[in-house]
């Protein structure tokens, strides 16, 4: 059983998708699996392997599920006393400690425009370990001379390759494109997908422009409110270089939990400001 987890686990790294390792450490008493057992546990609630079933390997489920969010291991421990056993239908009587471990891919950062932030951006993520991938329709500014520490470099018609592209929920996107046109084309793609980070570069008038045109079009606000736009943390960065940190850091932040619920809290703090920002 050991052997088919860890074969799954190390499947989905390699897809670049996230998962979590729930693992029986200890266990007194009756109970019905022994310490090692384990099981697998993805972001969209698929499972491989067992902790032996019933009411607490679904507590389990559920709190590895939340690790994968939080990216923050628990111990959790299971007295399956006679009420417990009662409540949920199990004949056992002992008790037991998980250990949930959250365990990441290699980050993959997708890169939406090969331009002077997008250069600089995908140039600095390499060198702290993300995977890059960069998307532009122009051959002169996506090649691999270019780029040469990229996973891959495509050139396409933007938003004909981000509606097939099979982009893992783990992913880090940044549009960084050379116009309003092409940032448009590329959220409406982008937004209604389940992504660890997306960022949308433009000043805030920018940014509301195509905001609106998305919800005109019925795109859901919910979809909008997780995107980080404008993206980047606030340092005063003016200069493509600058620019490219300024985005890095917000992925760092993103990546090491700092930002807890990049999607929901500091979004929605973003869209409360931006509706009062007047278009140009």
């Amino acid at each position: 059983m050991s052997q088919e987890v860890f074969e799954a686990l190390n499947r989905a790294l390699e897809r670049g998708e996230d998962a979590a390792l729930v693992t029986i450490v200890s266990s007194q008493g009756s109970t019905p699996q022994r310490v090692g057992a384990k099981m697998l546990v993805y972001p969209d609630g698929r499972m491989v392997g067992t902790i032996g079933g019933g009411c607490y390997e679904n507590d389990a489920f559920w709190k590895a599920r939340e690790a994968i969010q939080t990216r923050k291991p628990l111990l959790v421990k299971y007295d399956l006393n006679d009420d417990f056993a009662q409540e949920n239908g199990l004949v056992c009587g002992g008790q037991m400690q998980v250990y949930i471990e959250p365990l990441e891919s290699t980050p993959r950062l997708y890169v939406i425009g090969a331009g002077h932030v997008g250069f600089n951006l995908a140039k600095l993520a390499a060198t702290i370990g993300f995977k890059i991938h960069v998307l532009d329709d122009r051959e002169k500014f996506a090649n691999p001379e270019r780029f040469p520490d990229a996973e891959s470099v495509v050139v396409e018609t933007i938003p004909d390759w981000l509606q097939r592209a099979d982009i893992p929920s783990s992913a880090y996107v940044v549009i960084v494109t050379r116009g309003h046109t092409h940032d448009l084309d590329a959220l409406r793609s982008l937004a209604k997908r389940e992504l660890r980070y997306l960022g949308l570069i433009g000043s805030k008038a920018k940014v509301k422009r195509i905001y609106d045109a998305l919800l005109d079009e019925g795109m859901p606000v919910e979809y909008l409110q997780r995107v980080h736009a404008p993206v980047g943390l606030d340092i005063g960065a003016v200069s493509p270089e600058e620019i490219a940190v300024a985005i890095l850091a917000e992925l760092i932040a993103v990546r090491r939990g700092k930002i807890h619920d990049p999607r929901v809290a500091a979004v929605s703090m973003r869209w409360d400001r931006l509706d009062r920002v007047p278009a140009e």
